[in-house]
């Protein structure tokens, strides 16, 4: 018997296996195709927009994606390098043969974990609670728990105009049960959709027409404990291009070829990243479109069209294609497609992400609603903590909203639930200049420590930094600047505002247009750069970030008032009766939480509070 099934070979669920092994537990990785481990059906890229800190959160946690990332990319930039430092991200270009072949190399050397081919199409429970799994050839395998990472493999099609075929990614054999099981089980099941763009021919690109997009020209690692893996000036080009007049008007005379919208589409597909016959009709007034062409990998000659995803039969693809500037002659070597597939319904997760109907049944990833290697990464993550902790007796591991994007992404899943492919986005998370790319390790390194996923060398580490930041900080403070002749030509030589008294360095970094390198100028800041980075941030962010924590403090008065798991809403008087139908089918564990479900209004939490103490005297 093993300790945990994993069900899946994607990023949720090489996440979940890893750790769960990492823990001590015996752990089997059941995946239909060991060669689609960590696979990349969409874009072969890791991180973006508040994607990247998640990834910085993984590792900061114990998680192996950052690392993976780190080790197979031929591009990496900062997004909203520009802006503040609350939405900053990185995003890096990983080599779609390389990512999957040392995530592989990596669960292999990883003790205690055994990984099989095999096509999971029920699971076995004993008076609500999991024991196993049956394969499609009647194979039983015994399990204590189980975590199910099926991504769109549940009942997928692939569908391109008209046509509609059975399969999952890139036509993959499909699970054509597990959902209709889990379903006669007592989970709700929803239909959802994503899909791809056209992957074009290197050599039948004109790139002439083109703009250029480079990497940055400064090392980064999504990872905290290794160095970066690349040469900086040796980094793969990117292009941008944009849609034009001809494209909008192809894809409006043919809107009734389109999967979507000629009616064979069931699901519900992703708001925040729509197929581009979607944004012609949302955006009817925009004139273009912006797109990005990627090489999908250095091994073979294809190219990733980034923004063109759609389900338009394959001559009127061409058409579309064709009429971009650069791709007058472009070659499609695959075909773009939509994809629907079963999801369960979010709001019957715990914040574990344990399943509330079958006891130690763990879900991660597109299956519990998601889109994005990412999110299904923070995903297995966590459920391979909780798995864990269930079998120990520990109680559960749950980030809270200004611990990490993984609090807010989980807690977002269970508390509103999501009819569509859920996206992670800084806007929704409330504090997000506390959730950094940069302070990733300093919020979560700990807690993966007492939690076991961090070693004692990585945590020493983290010790180490912290008191260099605060040293740093200290000296900053007590270090004044004399006003004489050579400290005004430093500032007149940088074309700055000579200040009218002395100061401290501390109080002279505040200054918008004072970096910590300037301060170089005046004292010696022996640090590596992420140091600096993150002292400079810490002070010209000060009064900020104190905002942030005390409005946090509030969140968190809320969060410790819990309510009991036997409390009856339907003997809670006058409720409205949204409040009450929202309440009793998310089941709220703490008052914060209630708060935060659509539909519970403030006048709800007056009566509900004024029960709580009444009848529990809370």
């Amino acid at each position: 018997m093993y300790d945990c099934i994993v069900v899946g070979g994607g990023h949720a669920g090489c996440e979940a296996a890893h750790i769960s092994a990492v823990l001590g537990l015996k752990t089997l990785l059941v995946t239909s195709n060991i060669k689609n481990i960590a696979d990349m059906p969409c874009n072969p890229s890791i991180g973006g927009t508040a994607k990247g800190i998640i990834v910085r959160e993984i590792d900061a946690l114990g998680g192996i994606m950052g690392v993976v990332a780190d080790q197979s990319h031929f591009q990496i930039k900062m997004l909203n390098n520009g802006k503040g430092p609350a939405v900053r991200s990185l995003r890096a270009q990983a080599d779609k043969i390389t990512y999957p072949k040392i995530m592989l190399e990596t669960l292999r050397k990883t003790a205690n974990l055994e990984i099989i081919e095999g096509m999971v199409e029920d699971i076995i429970t004993n008076n609500h609670k999991v024991t196993g799994v049956i394969l499609e050839n009647g194979t039983k395998i015994e399990g204590k728990t189980v975590i199910l990472t099926t991504g769109t493999y549940t009942k997928g099609n692939i569908l391109i105009g008209s046509e509609n075929t059975p399969g999952g990614p890139h036509g993959e054999k499909r699970s054509n049960y597990l959902s209709d099981n889990l379903k006669k089980l007592g989970l709700t099941i929803q239909r959802l959709k994503t899909g791809t763009p056209p992957r074009i021919k290197k050599s039948s690109i004109d790139f002439t027409k083109m703009n250029e997009e480079n990497g940055d020209k400064k090392y980064y690692t999504f990872s905290h404990d290794i160095e970066p893996q690349y040469e900086i000036n040796n980094q793969e080009k990117c292009y941008l291009l944009y849609t034009n007049e001809k494209t909008h008007e192809i894809i409006r005379n043919n809107l009734n070829q389109s999967a979507m919208y000629g009616g064979h589409v069931t699901g519900v597909g992703p708001r925040y990243c729509p197929s581009i016959e979607d944004k012609i009709v949302r955006f009817a007034d925009k004139e273009r479109h912006q797109l990005f062409l990627e090489p999908e990998s250095l091994h073979y000659d294809e190219w990733y069209l980034q923004g063109f995803s759609t389900s338009m039969p394959r001559d009127v693809q061409e058409k579309m294609v064709h009429s971009l500037k650069g791709l007058e002659n472009a070659e499609i070597t695959k075909y773009a497609y939509a994809i629907e597939y079963d999801a369960i319904d979010p709001l019957e997760m715990k914040s574990s992400l344990e399943n509330k109907i079958i006891e130690n049944l763990f879900t991660a990833g597109q299956i519990n609603g998601t889109s994005g290697y990412e999110e299904a990464a923070a995903q297995g993550l966590i459920a391979g903590i909780n798995a864990h902790h269930k079998l120990k007796g520990i109680e559960p591991l749950v980030l809270k909203r200004n611990e990490a994007y993984i609090g807010v992404l989980i807690d977002d899943l269970v508390t509103k639930g999501t009819g569509e492919p859920y996206r992670m986005l800084t806007s929704r998370a409330e504090f997000r200049l506390i959730l950094r790319h940069d302070n990733a390790d300093l919020r979560l390194r700990e807690i993966g420590y007492q939690n076991g996923t961090i070693d004692e060398e990585r945590y020493q580490k983290l010790i180490a930094k912290k008191s260099q930041i605060k040293a740093i900080k200290n000296t900053l403070s007590t270090h004044n600047i004399s006003l004489n002749n050579d400290t005004k030509e430093i500032f007149k030589n940088n074309n700055l505002e000579v200040p009218t008294f002395s100061t401290s360095l501390y109080i002279l970094l505040k200054r918008p247009e004072i970096n910590i390198e300037f301060l170089k100028n005046f004292i010696s800041l022996d640090a590596s750069p992420s140091i600096l980075e993150e002292v400079e941030i810490e002070v010209k962010y000060e009064g900020y970030i104190a905002k942030a924590y005390k409005e946090a403090e509030k969140m968190l008065k809320l969060e410790e008032k819990e309510i009991p798991k036997d409390i009856d809403y339907q003997d809670v008087g006058n409720l409205a009766s949204e409040a009450r139908q929202k309440l009793e089918k998310v089941r709220p564990v703490t008052m914060g939480q209630a708060a935060r479900i659509s539909g519970v209004n403030p006048s709800d939490l007056s009566i509900l509070s004024v029960y709580l103490k009444k009848k529990y005297n809370k």
